[in-house]
């Protein structure tokens, strides 16, 4: 009955135990850690502290050696003769027996077969592998023995003294006490112990330094991304929901709201693939200058050359003053942005529309469009990298060249906002009347307005030279005369219409007054891109190149010269009662009194240089002698010439 209790007691008890006194230990040595990684074998450790481990072994090779052990210890032929004894019956194969007498023999058998195979070399070789460590184990054995029989010996100890004084022959003992250690040593091990805190407590307080100050610098930077969130919303930026991360769930039933959102910052009217790429978000990383994040930014800007050949073969180069801005605040970043993408799509069209120029021939390169857009000009279109163009200042060795390639950048931008609205307009009104939009009748509805542009200038220019030389002519030959020429008689208000307008209503205009001798006038109109008008007293006469404008400036100022050379022909020969007219149809002067006839020619040399050649018919010959010549580098006016000579024959007759 106590027995019993006593081992209900016992179970009790366990039962009452904690759980973690039940826990138990398995007797098998650890071969892998927590993380599931094999625990390497230490071997040693060096005097340094390395520690040198276990060498890991591949499987593999350590089967392939104990299969070459097996075929060099046994013999090449060892599994031939194990199928062979196992095939005859041979009793030395290990078999399943039922009776302790059966296995008895079978041992025997198996020791004989075994000694039968053995040969004298392996014998010696076991014997010599044996023999030492049975040495040995006899050693040990003997020691241990004396020891024993030292111990049950001796006897107890009668003196309480600490040390016992035992007879010589017997095994004594001594107490050993630990020495003092040398204060320097203990000193040093106390600074080594204090340092060794030290440190540890300053490289503790450093992590959690660094910590604060992450945690801090992260919670500024989250009010600071929803507070450029609001500057931008602020600033009518547009913001659209981000994509979903990748790998969120999109199944049905799951959670598709955005999390956070994009800066679109692309044109309303571009196309998909430009308004994909218009888009930045802020940043949730630390960052150096920039404040908004734009992965497909390619930092290009649109530069606008012109390059101008002169009659005397040299080149005048100019191109568009191309501004650069920081982007170190939100607003310039998007600015910057946004212009590039412009930039970038304005170059697009401009490849779409090179090749359907019908006045000029274009050449496009992946970032490079050339236009021969007249005669002596080129107009040149590139992509340059934005840093460089920041880094270098623009080339403004023109400034009417720059003016010119400025003009043609902005306005490319502005004709670009009319195609979007033309686009629009299009789409909405195909979307009430249910037909597809109809084709924008101008099939390069940004490059030809800027082309007929360049071809009007370089034909007022042309057209400016020529009457330019006619009046510096004019005004060597000491008549009076002026020019006025207007390029483009339209006002800044209405060349912008002009530009947004249909190409029927495309056309810039201007006028040329050119007033000879006070009295005569003659006016030119032109249109773009080279329709030139004459306005005549008598007709308007289209004029179809610059051929038949020299013609007709010759013309016109030869008859306004003779005319002006009978008036003072009348004045000066009134009082012998001269006669005076013009033959329009030999293009002369004709001067008449008694005894005398007087032709005047009017010529024009290169650059309208004025010559007058005076004739005196001889009545008895009816032949034309030469009087006298006037030619540009006469000290006088062509009227004072006229005047002298005039004097000159009235006294001679």
């Amino acid at each position: 009955m106590s027995s019993t209790t006593q081992i209900d007691s016992d179970v009790a008890l366990t039962m009452e135990q904690p759980s973690w006194k039940k826990t138990k230990l398995s007797l098998e040595r650890p071969y892998k850690d927590d993380k599931g990684e094999r625990i390497p074998v230490l071997l040693d450790i060096a005097p340094d502290g390395v520690q040198v481990f276990e060498p890991q072994q591949d499987p593999t090779k350590l089967l392939g050696e104990n299969l070459r052990r097996i075929f060099i210890e046994r013999g090449v032929d060892f599994f031939e003769r194990q199928d062979t004894l196992r095939a005859t019956g041979d009793l030395s194969i290990p078999q399943a027996l039922d009776t302790k007498d059966d296995k008895v023999e079978s041992d025997q058998q198996e020791e004989g077969v075994s000694k039968a195979h053995m040969n004298p070399e392996e014998l010696f070789k076991m014997r010599m592998e044996i023999m030492p460590q049975l040495f040995t184990a006899l050693g040990e054995m003997t020691h241990a023995r004396e020891l024993l029989s030292l111990l049950l010996a001796s006897s107890a100890p009668t003196d309480p003294s600490p040390v016992p004084t035992l007879p010589s022959s017997t095994l004594t003992a001594s107490i050993v006490t630990k020495p003092s250690p040398i204060p320097s040593v203990d000193a040093f091990n106390a600074q080594l112990t204090i340092g060794g805190k030290d440190e540890a407590l300053r490289k503790a307080s450093s992590i959690f330094k660094a910590a604060a100050n992450n945690l801090e610098r992260s919670r500024l930077r989250g009010q600071r991304y929803w507070v450029d969130a609001l500057k931008t919303r602020r600033a009518n930026w547009g913001l659209v929901p981000a994509p979903l991360p990748f790998g969120a769930p999109t199944g049905k039933g799951a959670d598709k709201t955005s999390k956070d959102f994009f800066v679109s910052f692309g044109l309303e009217e571009s196309p998909a693939h430009f308004r994909r790429r218009a888009v930045g978000h802020m940043t949730t990383y630390e960052t150096a200058s920039h404040v908004l994040v734009f992965p497909h930014r390619q930092r290009v800007r649109l530069q606008v050359s012109l390059i101008l050949t002169d009659p005397n073969g040299l080149l005048r180069t100019a191109s568009n003053s191309i501004t650069s801005l920081s982007d170190a605040s939100l607003e310039d970043s998007l600015k910057i942005a946004q212009r590039e993408m412009v930039e970038e799509e304005l170059f697009s069209v401009l490849i779409k529309e090179a090749s359907t120029l019908p006045t000029a021939s274009a050449r496009v390169a992946e970032r490079l469009i050339v236009i021969d857009a007249a005669q002596g000009m080129e107009l040149k279109f590139e992509l340059v990298d934005g840093d460089a163009v920041n880094a270098q200042e623009s080339n403004k060795s023109d400034e009417r060249l720059s003016a010119t390639c400025n003009l043609i950048y902005f306005a490319l931008q502005g004709l670009l906002l009319s195609l979007h609205a033309s686009q629009k307009s299009q789409r909405l009104s195909s979307a009430n009347t249910q037909h597809l939009p109809s084709v924008f009748p101008n099939k390069a509805p940004l490059l030809q307005p800027i082309i007929d542009l360049l071809q009007y200038q370089v034909f007022c220019d042309r057209i400016r030279v020529e009457l330019d030389k006619m009046v510096s002519a004019l005004l060597k030959a000491g008549v009076p005369s002026s020019l006025r020429f207007d390029a483009v008689g339209e006002s800044g208000h209405q060349l912008v219409e002009h530009f947004v307008a249909n190409e029927t209503a495309r056309r810039i205009g201007g006028e040329a007054l050119l007033r000879i001798d006070v009295r005569q006038t003659l006016r030119l109109t032109f249109l773009s891109p080279s329709s030139l008008t004459a306005h005549l007293p008598q007709a308007t006469l289209p004029i179809a190149s610059i051929p038949q404008l020299v013609q007709l400036l010759s013309d016109e100022v030869e008859r306004c010269l003779l005319n002006r050379l009978c008036e003072v022909g009348l004045q000066v020969c009134e009082r012998v009662g001269a006669t005076w007219f013009v033959d329009f149809v030999s293009g002369k002067a004709v001067g008449r009194w008694e005894g005398n006839i007087l032709n005047f020619r009017v010529i024009f040399d290169k650059d309208f240089a004025i010559h007058s050649s005076a004739y005196r018919l001889n009545r008895a010959s009816h032949q034309l002698s030469l009087l006298e010549t006037y030619t540009p580098e006469t000290s006088v006016s062509l009227v004072a010439w006229l005047q002298e000579l005039l004097e000159k024959t009235i006294l001679e007759s």
